[in-house]
């Protein structure tokens, strides 16, 4: 029970008297009147709604006042209206009155949107009263759904219409409670579909379920109250029903009573309006209750209007009236008829200024809670209320009440600026208010990185394992922490294993290998989840830790790389139809991590050689530097062997050819011989194989070397010849060798054999003997030769020049019967040459180039003109090479250019008869001249 005593008042609305409009003169500061006579009233649907009783002015009208306080009325009944209801979703007024002297109540149903001859149309009419007893209707109550209504009389019944209120054929009425006391108050609760009827009479309350058939009906309390001092309330109190009593006012649900406020004093009206709770009752000073409900106002009776706040415990509004009729809602105001026909309108303050009108007082005396249900009742915004959270937890913490106050500022999260409560908190004593006030900032996913290392600093002071863990594995759906930053201060207090946790649950694979490795030194671990991560991340992870695990756990980390490299799947991938096509890592960039694990190295080489043939260049040419280092430091015969012929296989594999010179390289500068000279010939430097063998004294792979490739590199007997002819050994057998392929090739001049020979002073005149009587032979047949071919050439030309003579002094007969051409019988028009052949003339047309020329003959002409052009040409440069060459102050200059034009390259002349030529043929051919600008048709 609650102290009305005890609550707080404030004046939360304010009072005004309803004035006439202003005309347009400027008057019109009267007070509004109503009509004489007013004896009942309602509102809703823009109206205020008032029924009187017959007066001396004339008949009994409801009337209407709408917001423009232009009047309305027309005549309901002839002798008065008792009870009205205007409903609040309808356009439908229900009323009770009388139309004759007696007690016989009629109940009318009013559209108040159709209109009959001007009037709201009345579209059912019934008496009132149950059966045939005469009583008289206390209170009347419709349901928002047009399918109930209730009327309670003062014999104490209760009459239930069900069905469509509005029409006679669609509803049914029917008793619903009889009772010795009269019934004061009546109220509709729809909850979802089930609908309860509170009644109350001066003795008792009873809720019946309409929802259930034959309407069961429970006592809620066995007393009462007076006319019009029960309502209804609203969803802010669960739609409870409030029965006024002179001691206290009760709430009810339908199944049992609620809460009850003690305000004393003896009740007149209640209404229930926006979650205030509104009383009118009499002043202390007024007479006791009558004899029935015992509420009748007297005339001059002074009457409190309180507006009461349940939910927060206080009262809104309190004022004195005169004898007020009744309290009407409409229009987001109250209004307060009184006796003497004015209208009093109670405006309510909007929430800004009620706040600041009650904070004020509230804070001076502490009563903050007070203040924070008033914000929150009339819904002021988050930032006001953030502000009054803030004064409260100052409030407390200058008190010392410094839990109370971090409880105060948690409230404040969203609003208030962190920094400044953490300041007030940072002392070690207090570390748990502020461990509780950062925990909650995380919870509302608004901490920043400074704030996460701060919590993790107090849960490491605190030594609390419990509270950490709770913090870093709660959160499972959403991180509420930066969780970078949350490894870091774990790693650096030392909580090494919960660190390791959230880089692992939360991705960080960096700050996972790292903490593994530099300080749990769980090397296999590490690898270990290297191997679970995405290929990307699980290449870039070995190039930068490769080199510390190759360290430890050389084999197990030579194996990831292999796998790395060739066919790499995440642990865990591997099941399933659908798994995804492994991805390979390039080897070459891994060759690094293996520094100082040759032995490793070696054998990841290897394996990449073989089971991928296409790797990079660079594992090749590291494989073949290391067989070379293993085979040149390899003491054992045997090995050795092995690790040779290992190395000349991998030469031979042809992988070195984009790379011979540094192939070529490693294989000098480990002294490989056998790879020096296979590279020497692959790269057909064949020169440098001989030099090789003349620098090891080999002479027979000398001579072996010039046999072999002398044909390709003729200088190499040469060269030879001069190798020999340098050496003061005896090497007769091999000049010897080597002179008789030169004599055989005609590779060099006798006279330079000599003049080589000549540095040698162990070769005698023997040596070079049968080279020179040889070479004098073949001379001397040459010689013979030559001269008979002048003999020759001698003859032929007098021949020539003799038929020449004849030509040009004696006419030529031409005796061809046949075409040259097509060998056809020879026909008029021909054409004959010279030469000795003929054409028909089509024949020759059709094949000759030239008109001048034979066609038979014109090729073997144009090679001797070209011949003799090209004589001309080079008699031409000869004079003019000696001139350059007087000239020149660098004739050896001269003689390079001029032999780089190929001035004295060697000319062959063909000699031999073609085949299928006659001597006549060769005799024209030679007298060129007269075959050139000659020619006659016959």
């Amino acid at each position: 029970m609650a102290a009305y005593l005890q609550w707080r008042r404030f004046v939360f609305f304010d009072r005004e008297t309803v004035k006439e409009p202003s005309g347009s003169d400027g008057a019109g500061a009267k007070p509004f009147m109503l009509p004489p006579g007013i004896a009942v009233c309602d509102s809703g649907r823009g109206s205020l709604v008032f029924g009187d009783i017959l007066t001396g002015a004339g008949r009994c009208q409801i009337w209407f006042l709408p917001r423009s306080l232009q009047l309305s009325s027309f005549q309901a009944y002839k002798l008065r209206v008792t009870h009205l209801y205007q409903l609040k979703q309808h356009s439908i007024l229900v009323s009770v009155g009388e139309d004759e002297e007696g007690i016989n109540p009629l109940v009318k149903v009013w559209n108040l949107e159709k209109r009959d001859g001007g009037n709201p149309l009345c579209t059912r009419i019934f008496p009132a009263i149950p059966g045939n007893k005469p009583t008289v209707v206390s209170c009347l109550t419709v349901h928002e759904n047009l399918n109930f209504m209730a009327i309670g009389f003062a014999d104490g019944s209760v009459v239930l219409t069900k069905g469509d209120i509005t029409r006679d054929r669609h509803s049914k009425t029917q008793i619903l409670h009889e009772g010795s006391y009269p019934v004061t108050g009546l109220a509709f609760r729809q909850s979802g579909k089930t609908t309860h009827l509170f009644v109350v009479t001066t003795e008792n309350i009873q809720s019946y379920m309409l929802s259930v058939k034959d309407y069961p009906h429970l006592e809620l309390d066995t007393h009462g109250c007076g006319l019009r001092c029960s309502s209804l309330s609203d969803p802010s109190q669960d739609l409870q029903f409030i029965v006024a009593g002179n001691e206290c006012v009760y709430l009810y649900q339908p199944d049992e009573r609620g809460p009850c406020f003690a305000f004393e004093g003896q009740k007149l009206i209640v209404h229930w309006y926006r979650g205030y709770l509104i009383i009118v009752s009499k002043d202390r000073k007024t007479s006791p209750k009558s004899e029935f409900a015992g509420n009748e106002a007297q005339n001059s009776d002074k009457q409190v209007l309180n507006i009461y706040d349940l939910c927060n415990k206080f009262i809104a509004y309190s004022s004195i009236f005169d004898d007020i009729v009744d309290v009407l809602a409409e229009w987001g105001s109250l209004y307060v008829l009184t006796r003497d026909g004015k209208i009093h309108v109670l405006q309510e303050k909007d929430t800004q200024t009620k706040l600041e009108a009650c904070k004020s007082m509230l804070f001076r005396k502490n009563l903050f809670e007070m203040a924070i249900n008033l914000a929150k009742s009339h819904h002021l915004d988050s930032d006001g209320l953030s502000e009054i959270f803030r004064q409260y937890g100052d409030h407390l913490y200058n008190k010392g009440n410094h839990d109370g106050a971090i409880q105060q500022y948690i409230r404040t999260i969203g609003k208030l600026e962190p920094s400044y409560v953490i300041r007030k908190f940072l002392d070690a004593q207090r570390i748990h208010n502020l461990t509780a006030y950062l925990q909650t900032l995380h919870l509302q996913s608004l901490a920043n990185a400074d704030h996460t290392t701060l919590l993790l600093n107090c849960y490491t002071k605190l030594k609390d394992s419990s509270k950490l863990e709770e913090f870093i594995k709660t959160s499972e759906s959403e991180v509420r922490f930066d969780v970078e930053t949350a490894i870091k201060v774990l790693r650096q207090a030392g909580y090494y294993s919960h660190a390791v946790y959230l880089a692992e649950k939360h991705e960080h694979h960096e700050w996972y290998l790292k903490i593994q490795l530099e300080d749990i030194k769980n090397y296999q671990e590490a690898l270990r989840y290297i191997g679970k991560l995405p290929f990307e991340q699980a290449e870039s992870n070995m190039k930068r830790y490769g080199k510390i695990l190759m360290h430890h756990v050389p084999n197990e980390t030579t194996e990831l790389l292999k796998i790395l490299c060739t066919d790499y799947r995440p642990l865990g991938d591997n099941e399933g139809p659908g798994m995804l096509e492994g991805k390979k890592a390039n080897s070459e960039e891994f060759i690094p991590v293996f520094a100082n694990n040759s032995r490793e190295l070696k054998a990841f080489l290897e394996h990449m050689t073989e089971v991928q043939a296409d790797s990079p260049q660079g594992v090749y040419d590291t494989l073949l530097e290391l067989r070379l280092q293993n085979w040149a430091h390899e003491q054992d015969e045997q090995i050795k062997e092995k690790l040779h012929n290992e190395a000349l296989t991998l030469l031979k594999s042809g992988r070195f050819k984009t790379v011979f010179d540094k192939a070529l390289v490693l294989c000098q500068m480990h002294n490989f011989k056998d790879g020096v000279l296979y590279l020497y010939e692959q790269g057909k430097l064949f020169q440098q194989i001989m030099h090789y063998h003349m620098q090891n004294e080999q002479y027979k792979k000398v001579i072996e070397v010039c046999e072999l490739y002398g044909d390709q590199e003729a200088c190499l007997w040469e060269q030879a010849l001069g190798y020999f002819a340098r050496k003061e050994e005896n090497c007769k057998e091999y000049i010897a060798a080597v002179l008789k392929h030169i004599e055989n090739k005609n590779l060099m001049p006798p006279l330079l054999v000599v003049q080589t020979l000549a540095h040698n002073s162990t070769a005698t005149l023997s040596v070079i003997k049968d080279y020179l009587v040889n070479k004098l032979q073949k001379q001397s047949r040459q010689i013979e030769q030559d001269e008979q071919r002048i003999q020759k050439y001698r003859e032929e030309t007098t021949r020539i020049r003799l038929e020449i003579e004849e030509l040009k002094a004696s006419p030529k007969i031409f005796q061809k019967t046949k075409c040259s051409i097509c060998t056809s019988a020879l026909e008029l028009p021909s054409v004959h040459f010279l030469c000795g052949h003929s054409f028909h003339q089509h024949c020759f047309e059709s094949y000759s180039e030239s008109d001048s020329e034979c066609p038979t003959c014109m090729p073997e002409n144009r090679k001797v003109m070209d011949m003799i052009r090209a004589q001309e040409q080079k008699r031409d440069l000869h004079d003019q090479f000696q001139h350059q060459l007087k000239c020149s102050n660098d004739g050896f200059s001269v003689v390079a250019d001029y032999f780089g034009r190929g001035v004295f390259n060697k000319l062959t002349l063909i000699t031999d008869l073609p085949s299928g030529k006659t001597a006549t043929t060769i005799e024209a051919g030679l007298q060129r001249e007269l075959l050139i600008h000659t020619k006659r048709s016959t």
